[in-house]
């Protein structure tokens, strides 16, 4: 097993006032509304009457439309990787909510050009059934409308793939570059905007205005996609130094380079990571830090549970590494008590692992539950009891009895365990189904929702 030492400096790093923490989601989430609304009232304004069929489905189409090229500037935002969204609110949450924009926008979108169509086809004296007639004239004779109807396509693929039973059947890999076209898609439909909107050829300083948010977004995406990863990159020179198995099917990769304690990394967080080895050059994949940062070596631990984890043990000493990072919210900042239980299921000890060791805290106030199938799988476990004896913390494990049954993590028995665990911050990471299983045993044992802290990196 690898061993990393260097505890009481990498607390050092965390020390922090510790404080009760308002929802930092809060005031974006008024912020977001807050433009909609002014969309809202860019439609209200240059809206005087509606009168007839027509006018009525036509206005309808132009709501849904300024509503949906509103959202797809904030879909493109989600995936700009902004450190203000992702330590602050958190990598998952920031994920769900792309999820959530990214299904609304299609449907606004559908609804749009639907809508608009059908508006187009009642002026000129046709019926519905002639939508698909109109919609083919429309692309042939207004301006920026073919790459609209391209966009728009690539939008309702990107939807089809994204969707549940199909995104589980597809590679990881597959998917994440197909997800990169809603770049393109966005790029080519939001032309036509500018060219046929009418709100936009009547107010000047509504289109100055959606050239900004769209500016702005395409800025920041450039900047935390591109430069800044390039930059970290040439700056740290970043190399596997050592592969290591840690347990059946689990390895630590063990990462060089120079001034890795300069990258701003956190026990807790994770990278994106692509080893630039023959046949991975390819796959960018998250996966958490395992102990807290180094001046000269970073260390991720991994199950083989699909490809590309599979061939990390088959990693060279020397292989050139690029990492995308750090990402996330779950560390010491969001502590608001004394007390912390850290839960851990599986490969979920990672983070957990590196919490363990960082979090400030006397004697007592530090516990770690650790979830697995077997005593075999517990990886990490000579570690987490070394830091558990100098730190004086409680370190329990929870595995299968022989006849496979599972133990029982409820919240009878979290109480049993811990008396005084209402009085606990908790930090869990585990599969959705052990996350979701403990989060709800852990509201049963009296613990608030604002003091359980969980992120998924399944993106």
């Amino acid at each position: 097993m690898s061993t990393i030492a260097g505890g009481r400096a990498a607390r050092r790093q965390t020390m922090r006032r510790i404080r009760p923490r308002r929802n930092p989601a809060v005031p974006l989430l008024l912020a977001v509304w807050a433009g909609a609304a002014g969309v809202v009232w860019l439609w209200w304004s240059n809206t005087p009457s509606i009168e007839g069929d027509a006018g009525r489905v036509l206005n309808a189409g132009r709501i849904t439309g300024l509503l949906a090229g509103y959202l797809m500037a904030l879909v493109v935002l989600q995936m700009a990787r902004v450190p203000a969204l992702e330590r602050r609110v958190g990598s998952d949450r920031v994920a769900r909510w792309h999820a959530t924009s990214g299904r609304y926008t299609l449907c606004l979108v559908l609804a749009h050009v639907f809508l608009t169509m059908w508006g187009y086809a009642l002026q000129a004296g046709l019926g519905l059934g002639d939508v698909v007639r109109q919609t083919v004239d429309s692309v042939n004779q207004l301006p920026d409308m073919g790459k609209a109807a391209i966009g728009t396509g690539l939008l309702v693929l990107i939807g089809l793939l994204s969707a549940g039973g199909v995104r589980r059947r597809m590679s990881y890999d597959l998917w994440y570059h197909v997800h990169l076209l809603t770049y393109a898609a966005v790029f080519l439909t939001f032309w036509h905007q500018i060219t046929t909107g009418n709100d936009f050829a009547v107010r000047p300083a509504a289109k100055t205005a959606w050239y900004a948010l769209y500016g702005s977004v395409t800025a920041l995406v450039l900047w935390y996609r591109i430069l800044t990863p390039v930059r970290l990159n040439l700056r740290h020179r970043m190399r596997v130094e050592q592969v290591i198995e840690e347990a059946p099917g689990i390895v630590s990769v063990l990462i060089g380079g120079e001034r890795l304690h300069r990258m701003g990394a956190e026990a807790g967080q994770f990278f994106r990571w692509r080893f630039l080895a023959p046949g991975m050059r390819f796959s960018s994949h998250p996966y958490s830090l395992s102990a807290a940062p180094r001046p000269d070596l970073l260390r991720i631990t991994v199950k083989a549970i699909g490809d590309h984890s599979a061939r990390l043990r088959e990693l060279e000493p020397g292989t050139r590494v690029w990492a995308e990072g750090p990402y996330g919210a779950l560390t010491a900042a969001r502590r608001s008590r004394g007390k912390v239980l850290l839960i851990a299921g599986g490969v979920g000890i990672t983070p957990m692992r590196a919490l363990f060791e960082t979090l400030p805290g006397a004697s007592g106030d530090i516990t770690l539950l650790y979830r697995a199938n077997s005593t075999q799988d517990l990886a990490l476990w000579d570690e987490l009891s070394a830091i558990a004896d100098e730190r004086g913390a409680r370190l329990m494990y929870a595995v299968n009895s022989p006849g496979g049954e599972r133990p029982d993590i409820s919240a009878r028995t979290l109480r049993a365990k811990l008396p005084d665990i209402d009085r606990h911050d908790v930090f869990l990471c585990g599969p959705p189904g052990f996350a979701r299983s403990v989060y709800e045993a852990l509201r049963g044992a009296g613990v608030p929702a604002r003091r359980i802290h969980h992120e998924s990196f399944e993106m």
